[in-house]
């Protein structure tokens, strides 16, 4: 059985203290303990910024990848090994500005993996700017006149583009946060968490104080059905995006399911990709 201590490395995180991202580290390792995932059972992916640091900091298989490419690296992670619990991380920057091709992508093919996003609404690494999802109007380094530009919607999004499990969270909500990413991990499918994790240090908008004052708990809501595509677009709009909680999940058929026989990931599972001696020493020098 894990534990975890297992999960924790002996790296202080180089995060601000009250950052947001904190609480999502504290989240996946809890949740791998309570699934009673062992360490060598799970790979974490990371892109760039202040969160993509989190891959470091998680005692598992993991990757710092290129700005924005992270999910293509996650997904090439996961067909190869299905075994896998793969999981990719990173922030609204890296996944909904370089990285949004990617994100809709991810969400069609319905590879079984986990994304979570910490969105802060800035780009903190770089001291400031406004990122994809800052609001209408914020006043940033990059925007001293206030953002010019509508901001995404990541949930519309994702809802568009298929994926089968949908979520929001809030960092300030560890045990709803932790249970979220335990759904996430169990769905079999593309699970995408949103998670409202505020930069205590460039965005003095979406503060804490604001999230807990401003956000509906959607696991509470009476009536409403989390497998009801329009609902869920409903939803999304009606509540301008602040809620918390299981926002869409629905089966359907996997990446892996709809390759024929003896082709991609299915061709490693049986056995039949063999390496050569040669083959095996260039691909290992890559990684050295």
């Amino acid at each position: 059985m894990s534990t975890l201590k297992e999960y924790r490395m002996d790296i202080k995180p180089n995060w601000c203290p009250g950052c947001g991202d904190f609480s999502v580290l504290a989240a996946i390792q809890k949740s791998a303990v309570n699934l009673n995932i062992e360490p060598e059972d799970m790979a974490l992916i990371s892109g760039i910024g202040c969160s993509g640091r989190i891959s470091g900091y998680v005692n598992v298989y993991s990757m710092h990848t290129m700005h924005g490419r992270a999910l293509a690296v996650a997904q090439g992670v996961k067909l190869a090994n299905p075994d896998l619990h793969v999981i990719c991380a990173g922030g609204d920057g890296d996944g909904f500005g370089i990285g949004l091709n990617h994100f809709a992508h991810a969400a069609r093919r319905n590879v079984d993996l986990t994304y979570i996003v910490m969105d802060n609404q800035i780009y903190g690494l770089t001291k400031g700017q406004m990122s994809p999802t800052s609001p209408q109007g914020m006043e940033t380094k990059s925007s001293p006149s206030g953002n010019p530009e509508q901001p995404i919607n990541p949930l519309q999004i994702a809802l568009a583009s298929g994926s089968s499990f949908i979520a929001q969270a809030f960092s300030g909500d560890v045990k709803q946060l932790t249970s979220l990413i335990e759904q996430g991990i169990k769905h079999k499918g593309f699970a995408f968490i949103n998670v409202f994790s505020p930069c205590v240090t460039f965005n003095k908008i979406l503060t804490y104080e604001f999230l807990k004052k401003n956000l509906v708990n959607l696991d509470e809501k009476e009536g409403y059905d989390p497998s009801n595509r329009s609902m869920a677009f409903n939803v999304v709009e009606e509540t301008s995006s602040m809620f918390t909680g299981v926002l869409y999940r629905n089966k359907r058929k996997l990446l892996t399911e709809s390759l024929p026989k003896g082709s991609g990931t299915n061709m490693l599972r049986q056995g039949n990709f063999i390496l050569n001696e040669s083959m095996k020493e260039k691909l290992i020098s890559r990684f050295i």
